[in-house]
């Protein structure tokens, strides 16, 4: 039987993608080092969901301590999920964690790939941070990366890694690009969490610029399609796509409408702008709809109300 790695599998997204695969039945390998750059009891409580299944095989090591040549035998695909996140902490003394958590774990896996027969897709956990401040608004692939922050930087150096092995040893690579992912299991230092956790606490959530910055969100279960969309359309081989919630929204009105979910308003507190955040991001899927078929299904305000009945479930 072909089996599955995913990389990162007891984070947000990892868990997600690895929970929907097992419940097709197949073999799943998920490899993560349950570090510490956030509290480590989501990530178990991730993981006992996905120990309920007898197909599910868990390794915690570090990427670069494996044996990946052994790994990937009788692999059929491998989603490369893990990195090391944030663009705040992506500054200073930490961006060694980033070096090497995001590039050479990843050029590990895939010297490995190189080398094996049964891989059929390599699917890179790519991110809209290597755009920067675009100019263009939605975003295509083919606008120019210039990434604003270290983590950017990373990102889009082991995105540009995958293509290194396509191209010289036809390793068969998709990226997604993703734009805030969301929805239950979301990372507790990520925006949403943190900011129905102070509607819990009645505490205060730190805004970083004014508010009138805008993102472009997808729920989880959408980004969780796109990557098995990546992994069995075989025009997706070589190629990079954005993945996106479909529509660009202001902080500010997410903030209101988040109020309404919680039934108070959130306590807010409005500083300087972050350095290497970007002001805008509006992510164009046109290239992933006509050759994917990625079609996004959940609206901000059904994806937040499911995510603020996780977060209760969890602090309760």
């Amino acid at each position: 039987m072909s089996k599955t790695i995913i990389t990162g599998v007891a984070g947000f997204i990892g868990s997600s993608l690895a929970e929907t695969i097992l419940n097709q039945g197949q073999v799943v390998i998920g490899v993560d080092q349950l570090n510490s750059y956030y509290d480590v009891r989501f990530k178990r409580k991730n993981l006992a969901a996905l120990q309920a299944f007898d197909t599910f095989h868990f390794i915690e090591n570090d990427i670069q301590n494996l044996n990946w040549e052994d790994l990937l035998t009788d692999v059929s695909v491998v989603y490369h999920q893990a990195a090391q996140a944030g663009v705040r902490a992506s500054w200073g003394t930490g961006f060694r964690d980033y070096t090497e958590r995001n590039i050479n774990a990843t050029q590990i896996i895939l010297e490995a790939a190189k080398k094996t027969g049964t891989l059929k897709r390599f699917v890179y956990a790519g991110s809209s941070s290597v755009y920067g401040n675009a100019e263009t608004m939605p975003t295509p692939e083919t606008v120019c990366p210039q990434p604003v922050s270290p983590y950017g930087i990373t990102k889009l150096s082991a995105e540009r890694m995958c293509w290194l092995y396509l191209n010289n040893f036809n390793v068969p690579v998709t990226s997604l690009r993703y734009f805030t992912v969301y929805g239950p299991r979301q990372r507790p230092d990520m925006a949403f969490h943190k900011f129905f956790k102070a509607a819990i606490d009645g505490t205060s959530i730190p805004i970083y610029g004014d508010g009138k910055q805008t993102r472009d969100f997808t729920f989880i279960s959408d980004a969780v399609k796109a990557n098995l969309l990546a992994a069995m359309v075989p025009e997706a081989v070589g190629e990079i796509f954005n993945i996106g919630g479909g529509s660009r929204v202001i902080l500010n009105d997410i903030l209101d409408e988040i109020d309404e979910i919680v039934g108070k308003p959130i306590i807010r507190d409005y500083g300087a702008r972050a350095t290497g955040d970007a002001r805008h991001t509006s992510a164009d899927v046109t290239k992933a709809k006509t050759i994917l078929g990625y079609d996004p299904k959940v609206q901000l305000s059904e994806g937040l109300r499911a995510e603020w009945q996780w977060i209760q479930s969890i602090y309760s």
